[in-house]
């Protein structure tokens, strides 16, 4: 095991705006061929990116939850399919923080280890000899086609005669590949299905989903690291907010990258930035900017406050978590939708960013989990003073 001095949350977010060119490059190529460039893989590992989420003895950063958020916001200025897939692979990062410690030294054993993973029990588990016989689909797999682990939901039978969730982890080696992801949004994320099929996993990689969800370890090592003192949505919704938000800063900067050249056309506008509509636009634009970036700054500084002092996550704490992940994700769309509107018939090209930016937050506001109007509906619920309608808190 190797412990290194980690960069400062500083450092990281400077990395991540020094990789926006580099990004940029090789947006469209991800775009057309469904999957990050192996190029963009390559710079997020010798950027250290996939070692925030890893536990320190391992070389990892156990980085806070802000510098997740600034740093994805950075990365997905530049792509928001690479903002995506670097956020989702940092969440079954910190489940692996969860396992039986021989699962970790088996996981973390490689270096700059790649994990992705999902939340849908979309697989089934019979109970055999040392294990599980595990066959399922899983589908929106973020990452998968350039993961090493896949972590994976499964139902499978109590003593009782019941059914509970399992979480699992297997390595990709051991799953067949669904070449599936023919998107709207988020096309170079790569995000296929995988099929497991009379898959035997030992014992050890598959704990309860019940447990993770209170923030319950089976691992001794992590537990008094702060990483670790978190319910599995809490550190979910910390690290989901940074491309939406991302993705409204790109929608800006590729709208005043193209407003000194563009006119208003059929109109007396020789210069679109002379017209008081385009003042309207942008201002609106970059208030809900801000806006989105405090419910996104928010709900991380909640997960690393309570990380640092251990205190349990209040049932009013959580579900607003799961609202400010919905509070970002409508503020940031609602922020494109009023820059990509503003930008012309010329902005439909696929060569045109913008249109990209669009298509990507689009696809974000449709994830079940960021979906703004069940998270509110939750939030509300809750705060009317009724239980909870969602295990996914």
């Amino acid at each position: 095991m190797t412990t290194v001095e980690a960069p400062t949350g500083a450092e990281l977010v400077d990395r991540a705006t020094k990789l926006i060119p580099l990004l940029q490059k090789h947006a469209l190529w991800s775009d057309q061929n469904r999957r990050l460039h192996d190029e963009v893989v390559e710079a997020l590992a010798d950027a250290g990116f996939y070692r925030m989420r890893t536990p320190a003895r391992y070389g990892g950063f156990e980085s806070d939850a802000r510098t997740m958020v600034d740093v994805s916001a950075e990365l997905a200025r530049g792509d928001g399919a690479v903002g995506w897939t670097t956020q989702v692979s940092w969440i079954p990062t910190w489940m692996a923080g969860m396992f039986p410690d021989e699962v970790q030294d088996e996981v973390f054993s490689t270096p700059d280890v790649r994990l992705c993973g999902t939340l849908s029990p979309t697989g089934m588990a019979t109970p055999v000899d040392g294990g599980y016989r595990v066959n399922g689909r899983w589908g929106f797999i973020s990452g998968a086609l350039h993961s090493h682990w896949q972590e994976i939901i499964v139902m499978a039978p109590t003593p009782d005669g019941g059914m509970q969730p399992l979480m699992g982890l297997v390595p990709m080696s051991d799953l067949a590949i669904v070449d599936d992801w023919h998107a709207a949004g988020l096309r170079g994320s790569g995000s296929v299905s995988t099929v497991a099929e009379d898959l035997f996993v030992p014992e050890a990689r598959m704990i309860p989903l019940g447990a993770i969800l209170q923030g319950q370890s089976a691992s001794v090592a992590n537990a008094d690291s702060p990483m670790f003192r978190a319910p599995l949505l809490g550190v979910a919704t910390a690290s989901s907010v940074g491309t939406p938000l991302g993705l409204a800063r790109a929608a800006r900067d590729e709208f005043m990258l193209r407003l000194p050249n563009r006119k208003i056309t059929y109109t007396a506008y020789d210069a679109q930035r002379d017209a008081a509509i385009t003042h309207l636009q942008v201002a609106e634009a970059a208030l809900k900017t801000d806006a989105a970036e405090f419910h996104g700054h928010r709900t991380a500084g909640l997960l690393d406050a309570k990380g640092a002092s251990g205190e349990g996550w209040t049932l009013e704490e959580r579900v607003r978590a799961r609202a400010d992940v919905g509070a970002v994700c409508q503020l940031a769309k609602e922020a494109v939708d009023l820059l990509a509107g503003a930008s012309g018939g010329s902005s439909i090209y696929e060569t045109a960013p913008i249109q990209r930016v669009a298509r990507n937050i689009q696809a974000i506001n449709l994830h079940a989990l960021m979906y703004p109007q069940t998270a509110y509906e939750l939030y509300g619920r809750v705060l009317s003073g009724l239980e909870p309608n969602s295990l996914y808190i």
